[in-house]
């Protein structure tokens, strides 16, 4: 059965002076505020698409990678996963660079990267954002 996740936002303003708030309809944990400005400068209390698609990509990145993994009879113990997305604002998003470490028990480093290589490729999000470059770092702990 397919599911649906929803969220929405309200917009209020021209892009680089007006502001937003999107709210996590599904599953209900909050809203969170968004500018233009952080879009382009520094982090701050606010949000941006590039970090909402950063948390969707590292979750599922992490979620693909385990089930590879214990499909193979090694299940992790521990994955830490970093999706960082690069925005540049007269191009658009200009890639994606996942990290992962991984504490697995009966794999060596080459299997390891091997099961992130392929997870990457079947991940739903990875797939979602076919048309950007992805690059993929993984380590073994």
């Amino acid at each position: 059965m397919a599911t649906k996740r929803i969220a929405h936002t309200v917009w209020e303003g021209n892009l680089l002076d007006g502001r937003g708030t999107v709210t996590f309809d599904s599953s209900g944990i909050g809203e969170a505020e968004l500018t233009w400005d952080s879009r382009t400068e520094q982090p701050d209390e606010r949000t941006s698409p590039e970090e909402l698609i950063a948390a969707a990509h590292s979750s599922c990145y992490s979620m693909a990678l385990s089930d590879v993994l214990t499909r193979a009879g090694t299940p992790p113990t521990t994955l830490h996963t970093r999706a960082e997305v690069a925005f540049q604002p007269t191009e658009g998003i200009t890639g994606i660079h996942l990290t992962v470490r991984g504490e697995v028990s009966g794999v060596d480093a080459a299997a390891f990267s091997a099961a992130a290589a392929d997870a990457k490729k079947h991940c739903p999000v990875s797939q979602a954002l076919a048309g950007t470059t992805i690059t993929l770092t993984a380590t073994l702990d």
